[in-house]
């Protein structure tokens, strides 16, 4: 078709003719015209070739002249253009088969390795075209000349050149049409099917590498790591790396993953929507309201990916799960309103995206006033509820009670499990909700009932019910009790066996019961060990409870277990303490003045690794040096040497006093000499009176003498603004001092 409409534009010429001369009156009409063929006065001669138009020159330019009198008849069939459509179906057929039978033999060529196009056969393509073109061409201007009636034709090479050109782009975009449909070659076809199971295989593959590179890496290795997992990049692989990365927590992965998704231009997703869905799932699961919330106003930017109602639980949830009230709200606003960008859909299409909250959006909404304790807030929920004409399931009920125990109100909590009792059947969560509030109202034995009432009932408890339930009893001192329900946390549980014990620990000494807590503690050693938590528990506990001997026989034991090891295999299983086991004790020895054990607890935090803390550590280090005992001042300044930092100036005061007072004057000019310049404004002239001042029993005249001239060379050596302010002061204090000293003298002498 297309090689018809080229043709027919090419040879389907409209062909005036002029005759020179002006025929006033006379003008007459040839009977051969009749046909509708006429004479104009201002004739022109247009050929149409596509878009572009040839036409004639003026008459004077070269046209061939022709005289005609009234006998004079012009030949019709000589001045028609009719080629036939047979005629040219047959020359264009033979140019397609030559071009066919030349292709044949350039392959068979090819293989042989001895195909050469010579000049011979390039000159009988190009005859082929012209033979065509001069077939069907001859067309000339006709023209009057006033000696004879000679009609002559004149070729015109400039139209003869053209159609020329014209034949050979149509025979090329034959071929080129022929070529588009040919068949693949090669092995493409040969390629085995990837399974279902070997795609997902990959998947998972690209999944882990993904999860265990690091999150650091440049773009460029990301998305090499992507391109050469060999996976078809659909919807589908898509969604399931986002939902394996979810599931692995490693939520700035699906970020990057979504991220690295827009860039792709030549992505083409038909399921956008449930892509971020997903996403937005991950994030909510990580625990990361603030990405998601980010992630779910970029949907609302597209058609697309405009959040549907499973969308909006997904950041609902989120959201209340991290009492986020006022952006849930927000999201509500959304959900009911019209897009605030304007989309580009088909008239007969309508987009309506208005949702109403359900009852999942709603319970997310209680979620975020228990974190808020935001009772009125359950309350606006219910009355949501009520507009709707839609009862309260379960757990809307316990999640009421649950706002309503987080802010104190425990009456309510009775009376919403009561209402609920009418419509429905009380479930774990609002029998777990109804423990923690006995709990709380000191009723232990009401707790015990409720549990026994919900067992009656069949209703299976969660481990979090018996694990209040537990710790309930051991706030009572009913520890025997609490260990009863150990069988039955173990049969739900979820969490490893030492947490239960480790709670149930702090619930005794949260009661002051110090004497269970080391009964639990001992207990758990014959089904589970301690871990570093419970032992800090239980430190603090003797620490609290002025048992300082048992805490020190833990801290030691602890220790040992540091000494003890010889190889990885033996520190698999046994608990050392940490920088918070050591504060506990330094804490405790400085508040008990107990030197020479704060001594040894310091001396290991450092050589643990666990460096010096000035928040933590300063004023532990500055009380024992007043009390004489500066081991700690001074291996505190190796650490920090050692470390590379800056002492901090309080620590720099008390070195530079103790260097003092023990007359090394070069070792107290060392510790401000090195200090940086940028700290110079801590000491003041005001900074170093003070100093002598306060220390003025201590210090003697001849050392202040002998610091003065020490300052003054390092001065002409080394302009320092600290030494300066130094050496002002310690001159002003000298002459203080000696006008005190002449006048107590001289009131001394008039007195005897």
């Amino acid at each position: 078709m297309v090689a018809i409409i080229l043709t027919e534009a090419l040879f389907g010429a409209s062909l005036c003719t002029d005759f020179n001369g002006v025929f006033g009156s006379n003008y007459l009409r040839c009977p051969c015209f009749s046909s509708g063929f006429s004479i104009s006065e201002t004739p022109t001669l247009e050929i149409s070739l596509g878009k572009k138009r040839v036409k004639n020159q003026k008459r004077n330019a070269g046209s061939v002249v022709v005289s005609c009198g009234l006998d004079n008849v012009i030949n019709r069939e000589e001045l028609e253009f009719k080629p036939s459509f047979d005629e040219y179906l047959k020359a264009m057929e033979s140019v397609k088969e030559k071009k066919q039978r030349d292709s044949v033999r350039r392959k068979k060529s090819e293989e042989k390795g001895k195909f050469v196009k010579s000049e011979k056969e390039k000159c009988v393509e190009s005859s082929d075209f012209v033979e065509l073109n001069e077939k069907y061409e001859g067309v000339g201007v006709v023209k009057e000349s006033g000696g004879g009636g000679k009609l002559e034709f004149r070729k015109v090479e400039n139209q003869k050149r053209q159609s020329i050109s014209k034949d050979k782009n149509v025979d090329e975009m034959v071929s080129m049409e022929r070529e588009a449909f040919k068949t693949m070659d090669g092995d493409v076809y040969d390629k085995p099917r990837v399974t279902k199971a070997e795609m997902e295989e990959r998947i998972q593959k690209l999944a882990k590498c993904l999860n265990g590179a690091d999150i650091d890496m440049p773009e460029w290795m990301f998305s090499q790591m992507m391109r050469s997992a060999q996976i078809k990049f659909s919807d589908h692989s898509i969604l399931r790396i986002i939902q394996i990365l979810g599931r692995l927590g490693n939520w700035r992965r699906v970020l990057q993953v979504i991220e690295w998704l827009r860039s792709r231009e030549r992505f083409k997703s038909h399921k956008l929507r449930y892509i971020y869905t997903a996403a937005l799932d991950a994030l909510g699961k990580a625990k990361r309201p603030v990405e998601a919330l980010n992630l779910f106003n970029a949907m609302q930017e597209h058609i697309t990916s405009y959040p549907d109602l499973v969308a909006y639980r997904c950041i609902a949830v989120t959201l209340g799960q991290a009492g986020h009230m006022k952006e849930l709200f927000d999201v509500i606003d959304t959900m009911r309103s019209p897009p605030k960008k304007k989309f580009k859909t088909n008239i007969i299409e309508k987009f309506d995206p208005r949702l109403e909250p359900d009852v999942v959006v709603y319970n997310s909404v209680l979620n975020a006033c228990v974190r808020r304790k935001s009772w009125e807030g359950a309350f606006w929920v219910l009355q949501q509820l009520k507009l709707r004409n839609e009862q309260p399931s379960i757990t809307t009920y316990g999640l009421v009670m649950e706002v309503m125990f987080e802010c104190g109100k425990y009456n309510l909590v009775h009376d919403f499990f009561k209402k609920m009792q009418k419509s429905c059947v009380p479930n774990a969560l609002t029998y777990k909700v109804i423990v923690s509030t006995l709990w709380k109202e000191g009723k232990t034995d009401e707790a015990l009932l409720a549990v026994e009432d919900m067992e009656r009932r069949g209703i299976v408890g969660t481990a979090s019910l018996y694990y209040d339930l537990a710790r309930c009893l051991c706030s009572a001192g009913r520890c025997e009790e609490a260990l009863m329900q150990m069988g039955k946390i173990c049969k739900v549980a979820t969490k490893p066996l030492v947490v239960t014990y480790t709670g149930l620990i702090q619930a005794c000494l949260d009661s002051g019961d110090i004497q269970s807590g080391a009964y639990i503690f001992n207990h758990m050693h014959q089904f589970c060990s301690p871990n570093l938590i419970t032992y800090n528990i239980m430190l603090k506990g003797y620490l609290d409870s002025g048992m300082f001997e048992e805490a020190k026989q833990m801290f030691f034991k602890l220790l040992d277990n540091c000494n003890s090891i010889s190889s990885k295999l033996d520190g698999k299983d046994k608990v050392f303490p940490d920088v918070y086991t050591f504060n506990l004790m330094l804490d405790a020895c400085a508040a008990g003045k107990k030197w020479d054990d704060l001594k040894f607890a310091y001396s290991h935090m450092l050589k643990y690794g666990y460096h010096f803390n000035a928040k933590r550590h300063i004023q532990i280090v500055l009380d024992s040096c007043r009390d004489g005992k500066v081991e700690l001042l001074e291996a505190t300044w190796k650490d920090l040497a050692r470390a590379d930092r800056v002492p901090p100036v309080p620590l720099v005061k008390e070195m530079f006093r103790v260097q003092l007072e023990r007359g090394n004057i070069a070792a107290a000019l060392a510790c401000v000499t090195d200090y940086p310049p940028a700290e110079s404004q801590a000491f003041s002239s005001k900074f170093w009176m003070k100093l002598f001042v306060e220390n003025s029993d201590r210090l003697s005249d001849g050392t202040l003498f002998r610091l003065l001239q020490e300052v003054s060379r390092v001065v002409a050596r080394n302009d320092s603004r600290i030494l300066n302010n130094l050496m002002a002061s310690c001159k002003e204090f000298l002459r203080t001092r000696s006008t005190k000293l002449d006048r107590v003298h001289s009131e001394t002498a008039l007195v005897c």
